[in-house]
Formats: structure tokens, sequence, C-alpha cells
């Protein structure tokens, strides 16, 4: 999940997304109607930003997937803006960990990352990194506005 994997994905997703007009903020519901550990705050899409971003589609419970080298996240721990994990790459067999400080609004939060196994390798020597996240912004649809009265 280094730099230079999350490269490549962003890359690719930056040019998928660029362009992208009327955009509006999904937000999140506010902190005190949130029950203690509610992992479905963390549910939707989440833009990874390591260098180049990378989206995250998460469920209710913060599990989910990114489209480079198959890979998944997974929640462990999630409270007091602190959310714990691990990530999965199936495609080139490699697994690490991450913990996420999340911002009062839930909207960003800063994270760090780490191996925990390449391939055969339980004690992997390379070095994770740090990364941003940001939920992703969403297109309003005109649609969905009811009439005027």
């Amino acid at each position: 999940m280094g730099l230079h994997v999350f490269s490549v994905v962003a890359m690719t997703v930056a040019l998928m997304v660029t362009g992208c007009g009327n955009q509006s903020l999904v937000r999140p519901p506010a902190q005190a109607d949130l029950p203690a550990g509610d992992r479905s705050i963390l549910a939707g899409e989440w833009e990874y930003e390591d260098g180049a971003a990378v989206i995250l589609q998460l469920d209710e419970q913060g599990n989910g997937t990114y489209p480079f080298k198959e890979g998944r996240f997974e929640t462990l721990q999630f409270g007091e803006h602190t959310w714990v994990g691990k990530w999965y790459q199936k495609e080139n067999d490699r697994e690490g960990g991450f913990v996420v400080k999340l911002s009062v609004d839930y909207t960003e939060g800063e994270g760090t990352w780490w191996y925990d196994r390449i391939g055969a390798d339980l004690g992997p020597s390379e070095k994770g990194g740090t990364f941003h996240l940001s939920r992703k912004i969403s297109h309003a649809n005109l649609s969905d506005t009811p009439p005027a009265p």
C-alpha cells in the first residue's frame, strides 16, 4: 500500500474524476448523534491520499474495498475519533495495518499504515507511510430536489 502502489491507482482514479462539477459535501451526522464506537459514520466513499488519490468504498461496519490489487479494508476498532484496521491486497499478496485520527466532524483524518506481511515474509523490512483521508464529495442531483410550494 505504499506510495508506489497507490500512485498508479491514484493516477487512474484522478483521470476518471477530473472535471466533475456541481458537487456538494456529504455531511455525516453530528457528533452528538453518534453512539460511542458507531462505525456507520465510516460508510460511503472516502478519498485516500498518499501522494495520489484512491477511492475507498466502505460499508456500515467500516469494511470495504479499493480498486488496486483487489484491495480490501477491515475495521478492527473505532471510537473517540480513532479508527484502527487492517488492509489486504490479494493480487500482490500483501497485508498490513492502519490507524487514522479523524476530525471532530468525521469528514477527514490523518493516518499511518504499515506492512504486516509481504508474501511469506511475516516481518517485512519495507516501511509504510502516512496518508490523508477525506469524505468523498457527491454530485448534487437536481431531480431529487422537491418542487417549490
